[in-house]
């Protein structure tokens, strides 16, 4: 797959925008998966709704799935709802933002197509 933002399509005079992702946890397409989560998207923000897995816990490599996702969509943050401990929270997470072109040059750019890339930490500049 491309890494280009494919959120809005646009065929003949029609624009197609995505606003419902269904996302399963699967090796191949039509295999038995083993998670599923509904995804509502909203502006810039993704709702994960309905995540069911066939284990107890989401993993953090999960996790990192959905803000990869969140990032090329060019999305500003996602949020989830969970039960932890017999407790109930919501999370929001910010997603960091590719960086532009036009940096200045004190910015060293993280090439696109490394997949460490979204697992090193974020680095922010301080004018």
């Amino acid at each position: 797959m491309s890494g280009e933002n494919t959120r809005y399509i646009q065929e003949g005079d029609w624009v197609f925008e995505v606003k419902t992702v269904r996302a399963m946890r699967v090796d191949e397409f039509g295999k038995p998966y083993s998670a599923i989560a509904n995804c509502n998207l909203n502006g810039n923000s993704m709702y994960i709704d309905g995540l069911l897995t066939n284990e107890l816990d989401f993993s953090k490599d999960d996790f990192m799935t959905f803000h990869r996702f969140c990032k090329r969509m060019g999305l500003d943050n996602f949020t989830y709802h969970r039960y932890h401990n017999g407790e109930s929270s919501s999370k929001t997470v910010r997603v960091n933002k590719p960086i532009p072109v036009s940096a200045p040059a004190t910015i060293t750019k993280i090439k696109q197509d490394d997949e460490s890339a979204d697992k090193s930490p974020t680095i922010r500049v301080i004018k």
